[in-house]
């Protein structure tokens, strides 16, 4: 049955547009306050929760986004929320699912599928009737949440803000005064905060930070640096898959004449080896735009192809096809046997669609000037990215070459209308999997992830997936064919708790900062702490103890631990997955 809008249904609709007109405004529409209690660069969804904490706590708080787009990834696509362990959420995260599934609960949220078809279709486990939360979602329905809760804690938030990163941070000695924006707006704080995935504020406070991956030794680690062997030993014994999924067939050729070295690599191939396992690069783990498709036909955009579409581009998934041996329903062991995706149901007959497989949506490779790179760089990564994808859908969809069940399956699907109407049903926001990190004085591990040091007693939040990276390089392998290289996947068996010494800065560094996102770990660590309700608890913990800097007047470092350790259990923080 297909249901319809109803007046309800738009009247929700008019009343989140007019909440984002009147509450993301551009600076000359600012009220003459331009002091705040805390300052928060980035209205990510550590963002959005540090505000709302910070405004609970009856500070005054101001939510700064360079984009035009709010909420991060958690509106921008990724609506099947990797978690590991649901019991580890607390606080307003876990307030935030629970909200996603007030908003479904409502009879007039389901426009385009009846809700029991929705829970009776498989959904990984995320998502299930009779529980507190709900944990798949479209994005226009954590938008509405999103929206609702900010409204409540009444927060200005202002888009379009991209900080001065050479001169807009002014700073007295160790304490940051105030920051500036391209447009030359200035925003004084007590306590600012940066929570961009890039972490730009961080970076131009003089923060110290890295980026890339680091070798194995410099942290007695087992999953960092190129990890081109097919299995790796973990720190506590076990096997981690590595380069298993997400790679090619055997048999593909990497050049542009088969069989000819000298006609040249075919795009996206590195020159020479991947490098010696375990030693450190500056790669990064690969970057996509999550998909939010639908094969409802009256809500389906069917795949365009782009204007400047080169079919070079795609040639090595042609030749993966071409290389299968027997029926391609049996080149790939798991998720979809045709398509290169993992098309994971959402509400509403649509999906959340992200890479699988060895030729997919991750742009492997052309990311690694992203973290470091101008806003005008990363415009043109970003803008390479959309493109690429784009012509990967279309390609898969229509494309002679693709062999005709997959194109019979692909060409069903198409982009959602009634989600980012103003881009064609593709989100704004590029799914960056890792940027810059911060270097304190606790760095998350491996050792950690794997619990294989002591417990730390500054808590301020846990973390419960795996320990995860996607493909960083491809390159050519010692048989002469094609290989992705950088992803690991290793279990962990129990959430971990990631500590307050790992979102301030080091002593002697920025005395009013707090950094949520880019948080001080490795690359193996961060793999596992970077998922949305983990960044959400770290922005509230982060808030919180803003707040009580504030009210002490401390730094950040001075914090005493456990009146920040009471009020997060006060507010519902989980801080360790001990009874």
């Amino acid at each position: 049955m297909i249901l319809k809008k109803s007046l309800s249904q738009r009247l929700l609709t008019v009343c989140v547009y007019l909440f984002f007109i009147s509450f993301s405004f551009k600076p000359n529409s600012l009220q003459a306050q331009s002091q705040y209690d805390l300052v928060i660069y980035g209205a990510t969804s550590a963002g959005v929760a540090a505000a709302i904490q910070a405004s609970r706590m009856g500070k005054t708080v101001i939510l700064l986004e360079p984009s035009n787009h709010v909420g991060g990834l958690t509106t921008g696509g990724l609506g099947a929320t990797d978690i590991g362990n649901k019991q580890a959420i607390g606080g307003i995260s876990r307030e935030f699912y629970q909200n996603i599934k007030a908003y479904y609960d409502k009879p007039e949220n389901w426009k385009w599928q009846e809700r029991a078809d929705y829970f009776n279709r498989p959904n990984e486990g995320r998502s299930r009737e009779g529980e507190d939360a709900l944990w798949t979602f479209e994005p226009s329905a954590a938008k509405a949440v999103y929206a609702q809760m900010l409204s409540e804690a009444k927060i200005p938030v202002v888009t379009g803000q991209r900080l001065n990163r050479q001169t807009g941070v002014k700073r007295n000695q160790n304490r940051i005064q105030s920051i500036t924006m391209e447009s030359g707006e200035t925003y004084t704080g007590n306590m600012f905060m940066d929570a961009t995935y890039e972490g730009d504020l961080m970076a131009a406070s003089g923060v110290s930070y890295t980026y890339g991956r680091e070798a194995n030794s410099e942290y007695g680690e087992t999953l960092n640096g190129v990890q081109a062997n097919y299995y790796t030993i973990t720190l506590k014994g076990e096997v981690s898959r590595n380069a298993v999924h997400h790679n090619f067939i055997p048999g593909v050729d990497p050049y542009v004449k088969k069989g000819d070295p000298s006609s040249g690599l075919l795009p996206f191939i590195i020159q020479g080896g991947p490098g010696i396992d375990g030693s450190a690069d500056k790669g990064i783990q690969a970057y996509c735009y999550r998909m939010t498709l639908t094969d409802h036909p009256d809500n389906r955009i069917p795949f365009v192809k782009p204007a400047n579409y080169r079919e070079l581009d795609y040639e090595l998934l042609f030749r993966n096809y071409e290389a299968a041996t027997g029926p391609i329903e049996k080149m790939y062991h798991y998720g979809d046997p045709l398509v290169p995706w993992i098309n994971t149901p959402m509400p509403n007959r649509k999906t959340d669609t992200n890479n699988q497989k060895g030729f997919s949506t991750d742009f492997i490779g052309q990311n690694f000037d992203f973290p470091e790179g101008s806003y005008e760089e990363r415009e043109a990564i970003a803008l390479r990215h959309l493109e690429y994808q784009q012509g990967l859908m279309w390609t898969l969809a229509y494309h002679p070459r693709i062999p005709k069940q997959v194109r019979d399956v692909v060409s069903k699907w198409g982009m959602a209308k009634d989600e980012f109407t103003e881009s064609n049903g593709w989100t704004p926001q590029l799914y960056v999997r890792e940027a810059r990190r911060m270097i304190s004085d606790y760095v998350v591990t491996q050792k950690d992830c794997e619990s294989l040091v002591p417990e730390v007693e500054d808590a301020v939040g846990l973390a419960a997936y795996g320990m995860d990276s996607h493909m960083v390089q491809r390159y050519v392998d010692h048989n002469g064919y094609v290989q992705n290289e950088g992803n690991f996947e290793a279990h962990v068996r129990a959430p971990y708790p990631i500590p307050y010494r790992s979102i301030v800065p080091k002593k002697g560094e920025a005395e009013n900062l707090l950094v949520p996102v880019c948080v001080s770990s490795t690359h193996v660590a961060f793999g596992s702490i970077r998922m949305e309700p983990v960044f959400m608890v770290l922005g509230q913990s982060a808030a919180t103890a803003a707040v009580i800097a504030i009210d002490n007047n401390q730094s950040v470092q001075e914090v005493d631990y456990a009146a920040l350790r009471a009020k997060l259990l006060e507010d519902k923080q989980v801080l360790s997955h001990k009874p």
